[in-house]
């Protein structure tokens, strides 16, 4: 296979279309392992700060990026046309839900027309993007086909799952076991072989379905066994039992358990979002998702149960939430990164707004929240507490000073755990 020689010799020329946080770390590993690389994005401001070498993902240091950037061999660019040049395409776009709860695939189609108006024989295309079981069988395969080249034979097309969490110091892209499927066993071979030269370990599987549906096991697998240790919290709670040391205990056991911890909901794009990708796509098959739509609601319904675990703070001290003046610590979906997506705290706060509170917040990731109707700026730690009834930890960022947060308020409702060490009579966990 002339493609397969030419990624093995590293002369082969790869594209990565999003240059976010799974297209810009793997674009940056693809480099460093000799490459020539080129980032597509319709964001010009992500395409330029890349041409100067300056990188806005935590995963990816500036240092990291610059240097491949100096090397000539990583560049990025809006201009579309240039996929004409490459080898092997990556699509790294986002794959939200509509307010409907099915898919919304409209990034990945515009990506892959754009493939398709400059597709050459002996091309590789991958899908990275989460989604439902048969996307690239029955969106992108005939897309391409319809230029009348053959799949397996004058180009390849396969799927592999973005596994990236962000802020993971141990698992990063390169050791994080990659799988791979493709459309025929030639197309496997040939993504796999790509894979190889930047990624330690390359987990081939049978078919594209069969690489799509691992995806969202994964993380359906995490949905659900959240969804049951937010019911156990809610049950505890009604119990008088302190959820967090049954788990700490639990954890003990050196087999046949897993520890999951509850929260004020599911934050992120892959979590919140995924089992709906598959429940969407077995209604097509006549069979309904009962568990895992449970474990959704049951997320889903976690926002609602902190803003009451607020109201019984304030009650503690003859207060109500309409009127007190309410400060979050800490907005990102999960601690140590600005991503704001599906957040809880955003739920958190439009909630305590609805019911009559002044809400302010802090985040060093965010320092200022325009989502919606809302337009907030992060205020400075230090000056956090000044009129404020209550204080609640969505985030527990690691340069929060939760000791000096417990001395300022009079009130601290605790969603995460943060306070684990700390003991006061003010203190409301989850």
């Amino acid at each position: 296979m002339q493609l397969k020689d030419k990624i093995e010799g590293k002369s082969a020329r790869i594209g990565v279309i999003g240059l976010g946080y799974v297209g810009l770390p793997l674009a940056v590993e693809f480099c460093r392992a000799g490459f020539d690389v080129t980032g597509f994005d319709v964001d010009a401001t992500k395409t330029a700060e890349i041409s100067v070498g300056r990188s806005y993902i935590g995963d990816v240091s500036t240092e990291e990026l610059s240097a491949c950037v100096a090397t000539g061999r990583l560049q990025a660019t809006t201009d579309m046309t240039r996929l004409a040049d490459m080898d092997v395409v990556d699509i790294c776009v986002p794959t939200p839900l509509r307010k409907t709860k099915d898919p919304d695939m409209s990034y990945v189609v515009s990506a892959s027309e754009q493939i398709a108006k400059y597709l050459h024989p002996g091309m590789l295309i991958v899908l990275e993007s989460t989604t439902y079981p048969g996307t690239t069988a029955e969106v992108l395969q005939p897309m391409f086909e319809g230029k009348g080249l053959t799949v397996g034979q004058d180009f390849y097309l396969a799927f592999s799952p973005e596994r990236v969490d962000p802020a993971n110091e141990k698992f990063t892209t390169r050791n994080t076991p990659k799988v791979v499927g493709g459309t025929t066993p030639g197309c496997i071979e040939v993504a796999s072989a790509l894979y190889r030269t930047a990624i330690d370990t390359v987990v081939p599987v049978s078919s594209t379905q069969v690489a799509e549906m691992v995806k969202l096991l994964e993380n359906t697998f995490r949905a659900v066994n959240i969804g049951l240790v937010n019911e156990l919290a809610l049950m505890c709670h009604r119990m008088g039992i302190d959820v967090w040391e049954v788990i700490d205990a639990a954890r003990t056991k050196p087999f046949g358990f897993m520890p999951f911890y509850p929260g004020p909901g599911l934050g992120g794009h892959c979590i919140p979002i995924d089992p709906f990708y598959l429940s969407w796509k077995a209604k097509q098959f006549h069979f309904e998702c009962r568990f895992i739509e449970l474990a959704g609601h049951i997320n889903g319904a976690m926002p609602e149960y902190a803003v009451q675990r607020v109201s019984e703070a304030l009650n503690s001290q003859r207060k109500a939430i309409n009127g007190s003046r309410i400060h979050i610590f800490g907005i990102a979906y999960k601690k140590d990164v600005s991503d704001m997506r599906e957040s809880p705290a955003l739920d958190i706060i439009d909630l305590l707004q609805r019911r009559g509170a002044t809400v302010s917040y802090t985040d060093p990731y965010v320092p200022q929240l325009c989502e919606g109707e809302l337009r907030l700026l992060s205020v400075p730690e230090a000056k956090a507490s000044d009129h404020v009834d209550c204080a609640v930890i969505c985030t527990d960022h690691k340069v929060f000073d939760y000791r000096a947060i417990v001395d300022a308020f009079p009130l601290v409702v605790d969603t995460r755990n943060a306070l684990k060490s700390i003991h006061a009579d003010h203190i409301f966990k989850l």
